[in-house]
């Protein structure tokens, strides 16, 4: 009888601490779409807004309730409709306090009913979908996913529905600014991508663009894992890999020329390498199939941006001045890259699902450390460039004062264009950033093509070096100088005698004229010009003065340089056989060969700034009964 009597007395204690509850809905506004659904969201479970043991059912009438076994004295809750972004307000659509639920207060402590008044107004966003891939499954669910829902692939919530029209429609509530979306099939096995089947940016929405919120009209145009085969591979993606196949054939075949520059072209085939292993990286993470399989590959062409112009200058180096670094300080041009290593091994580090949600979802961390790698690249490479450009002006100088014929290096020049290029296009693209940022409008596919033109116009790079390696391949076979240019202009210093420490220089100024005629007697007898590798130290070697001196006389005593003085005898020779009926049956080029000229362009390029017309014009004018 005892414990009849305690199994009472705590059946009563029980049943005053948990009620069973009904609450009934009996008005509500209309629901966002007819698969949406009332939810409570309470202390009872955790404030979920969708918890579907917390859903509402409908009876024969349409009114909504639900049935809660065992509920506390107290607690708040309040309607949603399966998120926070469509929870209940005011009749104006502002927020409203939570409804708090006390049993001592209540007339029926088993039974409540609430009326809603309206949804919380948030900014309503319709999509409608105006068309499909052919290759859509006819049973197909369709789905939007955004910052908005916390991009869940298949929350029913979302779900796309089609309407008599043969569009597709769904209205979604949000605050969020900007709004980034996809569509997907759901699940991230099937979203949204490009007709070829690559990846496709996030869709972005900003509040207070001139978009129609209330009518946004997409076209999706393919679905990852369903592209069409004759789109696998676009135009832009073929030009990328005929870039990496030419740079593979240029590895090949640099290293095979006889009489070459070991030492540069070395480096050559190390820059070339890097630049095809990163274009070739680049675009097949384009694709679903490589980016799945392996998803780091996203961040690996990221490296070239601290690998490529410090192999490049390297190259330089050894090729314009027979240079080279130290150990030590080649190592340290590339410390950069061993830092974008450290930086990037967390990423390296998380699972490839994980690595490929956070570049769904834009995530801060990620996208942080690449705007905080492109910009210090940027700035890296911007510095290369300079030095590039001042390194070879000072290359030409030198040359000019030590050599009296060219070396064919105006490929040079195209590379560095192209590098140039493809600066500004990078320079370009952090301006629209910025601006985007500032300003709030979408900059996505500006920036987009704007990455895309920087990987084309940079792949280009190898079609020219290929293109030289074809028609004139002694570029890449020049031998590299006996002694550097700096090293050169130091012993040229050198030999400089400080005024007051002796009589030398004066002596030089004072016989200026008596070299200059020697110089000139012995041009006239023994024409060393004819020599096309004809050099300072040579010249000064026969007539038995030092470089500097000979340098002097050249600089003052002709007003010109050296590169200038030899070829200005040599062009005079040239006018000299052209009128001689003896050369009549030579060409003009034939001719440029025999007084020294060692190719067409530095013939062509000399004779006209020397007598301001072409050969051509020259001859035609000498020969107008011709």
């Amino acid at each position: 009888m005892y414990r009849i009597l305690l199994t009472i007395a705590l059946a009563l204690v029980s049943s005053a601490v948990f009620a069973q509850l009904r609450i009934e809905i009996t008005e509500a506004p209309a629901l966002i779409s007819p698969g949406s659904s009332l939810f409570l969201a309470s202390d009872l479970n955790n404030w979920s807004p969708g918890d579907p043991n917390y859903k509402f059912k409908t009876d024969p009438t349409g009114k909504y309730y639900l049935d809660i076994a065992k509920v506390p004295p107290k607690f708040g809750y309040k309607i949603t409709q399966g998120n926070w972004t469509m929870v209940e307000g005011d009749s104006a659509g502002k927020p409203v306090s939570d409804r708090i639920y006390d049993a001592s207060k209540e007339a029926d402590r088993h039974l409540v009913r609430i009326h809603i008044r309206g949804w919380e107004k948030k900014i309503v966003y319709t999509f409608i979908i105006n068309s499909l891939p052919k290759n859509t499954p006819h049973d197909a669910q369709i789905f939007i996913s955004g910052n908005f829902n916390d991009w869940e692939p298949a929350n029913p919530l979302y779900k796309v529905y089609k309407n008599v029209d043969g569009t597709y429609r769904t209205t979604i509530y949000t605050d969020k600014d900007p709004v980034e979306y996809k569509f997907t099939r759901g699940s991230w096995e099937s979203i949204e991508g490009r007709q070829s089947g690559k990846a496709l940016p996030n869709r972005t929405i900003y509040r207070d663009s001139k978009v129609d919120h209330t009518s946004i009209n997409v076209e999706i145009d393919g679905w990852e894992d369903l592209s069409a085969s004759f789109h696998f591979y676009s135009l832009y993606d073929l030009l990328l890999l005929f870039a990496v196949f030419q740079g593979i054939l240029l590895i090949i075949a640099i290293p095979s020329m006889q009489n070459y520059n070991r030492a540069a072209n070395r480096w050559l085939v190390i820059t070339i390498a890097v630049a095809s292993l990163m274009i070739l990286l680049r675009t097949i993470g384009g694709y679903r199939e490589a980016s799945q399989a392996f998803g780091k590959i996203l961040l690996l062409p990221d490296f070239i941006l601290f690998l490529y112009m410090p192999a490049f200058y390297i190259y330089l180096q050894k090729l314009l001045f027979n240079h080279s670094e130290k150990p030590v300080r080649q190592f340290a041009l590339f410390l950069p890259v061993l830092l974008q290593c450290f930086v990037y091994l967390p990423f390296f580090l998380i699972s490839d699902r994980e690595l490929h949600l956070q570049f769904l979802v834009r995530d801060a961390k990620l996208f942080g450390v690449f705007l905080g790698t492109g910009l210090l690249a940027l700035g890296w490479n911007t510095y290369f460039w300079f030095l590039f450009r001042k390194t070879f002006r000072f290359y030409r100088e030198q040359y000019q004062s030590h050599f009296s014929y060219e070396q064919n290096l105006h490929y040079l020049n195209t590379v560095m264009f192209i590098q140039g290029l493809c600066l500004r296009l990078w320079y370009f693209l952090f301006v629209m950033l910025g601006l985007g940022y500032w300003f709030g409008f979408n900059v996505t596919q500006i920036v987009e093509g704007s990455v895309d033109a920087i990987w084309l116009a940079f792949s280009t790079i190898t079609y020219f070096v290929g293109y030289f390696a074809i028609h004139q391949p002694e570029i890449f076979k020049l031998s590299s100088q006996p002694q550097s240019l700096f090293e050169a202009a130091t012993n040229a210093a050198d030999e400089e005698v400080p005024e007051g420490s002796g009589s030398r220089k004066v002596e030089q100024i004072e016989d200026l004229a008596g070299l200059k005629r020697q110089v000139e007697e012995f041009m006239a007898k023994d024409k060393p010009y004819t020599n096309p590798k004809l050099s300072l130290s040579e010249l000064a070697g026969k007539l038995k003065v030092s470089q500097h001196i000979l340098s002097r006389v050249i600089n003052d005593g002709f007003e010109k340089n050296f590169f200038d003085f030899i070829n200005s005898y040599r062009i005079d020779d040239f006018k000299k056989r052209v009128d001689n009926p003896r050369f009549k049956n030579y060409t003009l080029l034939s001719i440029a060969y025999e007084v020294g000229f060692n190719s067409k362009t530095a013939f062509n390029r000399s004779f006209k700034k020397i007598t301001g017309q072409t050969p051509r014009d020259y001859y035609n004018a000498s020969r107008p009964e011709e």
